[in-house]
């Protein structure tokens, strides 16, 4: 089966423009994927499209960010999160699903700040933000790292649309997601989230604080390895990102799948008992 086209659309919020892509079916629940840091949605579509047969499936680029036109005033991340939220009203989603990569985990985390009514549960892929990212000089080691880690084809994604956001932007933006408190608000979330973490990913904290937030987590919170993968999974592992997002949506356990044999091991950390 082909999987669902997205089709550009454009709303007007708050003065700017928005462009976004859209598929699946118009009844089906909203579920809106949020970019990361200086990068457009192109990268999260192999996962969107996946799941673009159930849900309707919303990849916005906020302002500033790919194809939309940038704002008058630079944005941080509560401003990004309040242009995500009307972007929400503006095309008429009262209620989703958030699946958000890196710098947009903080802005879904945000938006929840902001508006926890707009959100059934979250998905954060790769969250980054908070000691681990600090000081500016480890990030950014952080990030050259990670470039390594994923594939080329990455760069052919990426490149334009970081060389489009501009390097000046890029920094001050880069250097409040490094200050975000990406933990603090993690196990303080009021809607049910789930981490999904790359063993990999240069940007993850290291494994003592992971095994030492396995005892603090709160029973609404799931976390969950993709062992191999690095920090663009919703790009670099789509099958297996879709597969568990669809089973945590449905309120089941996350488990391997079994129609996929050749995908990167997936584990449900559990806490201890």
């Amino acid at each position: 089966m082909a999987a669902p086209r997205f089709t550009w659309r454009s709303v007007q919020v708050d003065g700017n423009w928005i462009h976004y892509r859209v598929a699946g079916p118009e009844d089906g629940p909203a579920m809106v994927h949020q970019h990361g840091f200086a990068i457009s949605g192109t990268y999260l579509l192999p996962t969107a499209e996946l799941l673009a047969d159930t849900f309707r499936v919303y990849v916005p680029d906020l302002p500033g960010f790919g194809r939309s036109p940038r704002p008058a005033e630079p944005m941080g991340i509560p401003e990004l999160a309040t242009a995500l939220a009307h972007f929400m009203d503006a095309v008429g989603i009262e209620r989703a699903v958030l699946v958000g990569n890196s710098l947009g985990c903080a802005i879904v985390a945000e938006l929840i700040a902001q508006d926890v009514d707009k959100v059934e549960r979250a998905v954060l892929v790769s969250m980054a933000g908070g000691l681990h990212n600090q000081p500016l000089v480890r990030a950014i080691g952080q990030m050259a790292r990670d470039g390594l880690e994923e594939p080329p084809r990455m760069l052919t994604v990426a490149a334009p649309d970081y060389l489009r956001f501009g390097p000046l932007r890029a920094l001050r933006l880069f250097v409040k997601m490094t200050q975000f408190p990406a933990f603090e608000r993690f196990v303080a979330m009021p809607v049910p989230v789930m981490a999904v973490i790359g063993s990999e990913d240069p940007l993850r904290p290291p494994w003592r604080r992971i095994t030492s937030v396995l005892s603090q987590v709160p029973p609404g919170v799931t976390l969950v390895l993709f062992q191999g993968a690095a920090h663009a999974i919703n790009f670099t592992h789509p099958r297996e990102l879709a597969h568990v997002i669809r089973q945590y949506v449905a309120d089941q356990p996350i488990r391997m799948d079994a129609g996929n044999p050749d995908g990167v091991p997936v584990l449900q950390l559990l806490r201890p008992i």
